[in-house]
């Protein structure tokens, strides 16, 4: 006998079409179904706000898996979205790394079901293939946008990254001195992703040297589930302080640009919570350093006042 339950069912952006769908199927069982419209970045951005709000019973989270252990009193059930590609199509794939022998070989959650196939696929084809699980990306070969730790196992036995997928945003991630081909498994196009990194690696850059002209600096601290690390904050707060820099913290479930900017004073802001964030300078109109960025800084002031 199906327990009946107050469900709220939460959708990242590209599969909130699947909002109806899903609703009436929880219906059919006899579950009281809310639907979540908030924004969804991702495993990591939980509603759990709106499922206390509302009493649910159980949170669905759909289109990722388990990213994050929590105790809250909020049930989460994660179920992840698979997408079938036509393995054959990664033929395309084969020109653009004729000169590389071994390869990584990387995916997102959509496609992880279909790993072992696309290992093969390259296998037969004279390709040695490598793959591992990260921290939070936890299949074989899965990156996320924040993740990428599994390749950082695997990076020195392979000349090349081939990610299975559809648009940047996930191999953007990938920052290692490795050439990094996309292939779209939907509109088999494959793109050499290498130039689009270094774009972001010279970005960092400049946003280190316009901090070094910077006094004033705004810590930013998500209320994410998966994206809140508040002993960071306190670690950047005190480390900025004791170099002489002023400082506020900046608590925000969603980190709004308009609503920072409308703090004049602030000329840096520190990233603590999605790495990627840092990567939307130009919405702020101001640096944006994530934690690891800042001990560059550190680095460079240190050696300065010596």
């Amino acid at each position: 006998m199906v327990e009946i339950m107050r469900l709220l069912l939460q959708f990242p952006e590209g599969l909130k079409k699947k909002a109806f769908e899903m609703k009436n199927q929880y219906e059919k069982e006899g579950h009281d179904v809310f639907i979540s419209v908030s924004p969804c970045y991702g495993a990591c951005d939980l509603a759990f706000d709106e499922a206390r709000h509302i009493k649910a019973d159980k949170l669905i989270h759909f289109g990722h898996n388990r990213f994050v252990n929590t105790d809250s009193d909020i049930v989460v059930e994660y179920i992840p979205y698979h997408i079938d590609i036509d393995i054959k199509s990664l033929e395309k794939v084969l020109k653009d790394i004729k000169d590389y022998k071994n390869i990584a070989l990387v995916t997102t959650i959509q496609h992880t079901h279909q790993f072992e196939g696309i290992r093969s696929f390259f296998e037969k084809n004279g390709k040695q293939v490598f793959a591992e699980p990260g921290e939070h990306a936890i299949e074989r070969g899965q990156v996320l946008g924040c993740d990428t730790s599994g390749l950082r196992k695997i990076i020195d036995k392979v000349e090349a990254v081939v990610f299975i997928g559809d648009g940047i945003f996930h191999p953007l991630a990938i920052d290692f001195e490795k050439p990094v081909f996309v292939f779209n498994p939907y509109s088999k196009i494959v793109k050499n992703l290498s130039a689009d990194i270094e774009t972001l690696k010279k970005r960092k850059k400049g946003a280190i040297a316009k901090a070094l002209t910077c006094k004033k600096f705004g810590i930013m601290l998500s209320t994410k589930i998966g994206q809140t690390n508040i002993k960071a904050a306190e670690w950047a707060k005190k480390e900025l302080e004791k170099r002489g820099f002023e400082c506020i913290t900046l608590v925000a479930n969603e980190m709004d640009p308009m609503a920072i900017n409308n703090l004049m004073d602030i000329e840096c802001l520190v990233n603590t919570a999605c790495p990627r964030i840092s990567d939307d300078q130009e919405k702020f109109g101001k640096p944006i350093l994530n934690i690891g960025v800042l001990k560059e800084l550190f680095l460079i002031i240190d050696a300065n006042t010596v």
